[in-house]
């Protein structure tokens, strides 16, 4: 899985993320940010919040917690997670994972 996206979205710019294990390629654009994700088996995003966010899995699972409730995703689901909703995620295998942010910054690229 290490090539799972092609050479162009891997040349995407790099998101400066401070989750460990975690790699996302960005795409910017003027009404919102679609960041490609790949995550390490164990590796995890801890418990925030931030505007709309709507994602799908393409490789993978992951547990995910929107407003206390956990659900495993497999490749095909997806999720929308309202504005202000405190979520976060837990990743047993590598997983790759496709999010659209209506935050027009919600990363910034990696210097």
């Amino acid at each position: 899985m290490a090539d799972f996206y092609p050479p162009f979205i891997r040349n995407l710019p790099l998101a400066d993320l401070s989750f460990p294990g975690i790699v996302a390629h960005m795409l910017q654009g003027d009404r919102g940010q679609a960041v490609f994700f790949t995550m390490e088996a164990g590796s995890e995003v801890p418990l925030h919040s931030h505007g709309d966010q709507w994602g799908v899995v393409l490789d993978g699972e992951m547990e995910l917690t929107i407003a206390g409730q956990a659900r495993r995703y497999r490749p095909g689901d997806s999720y929308f997670i309202p504005a202000g909703t405190i979520h976060g995620a837990r990743f047993p295998v590598r997983t790759c994972v496709f999010d659209l942010f209506a935050d027009l910054q919600r990363y910034k690229p990696r210097a």
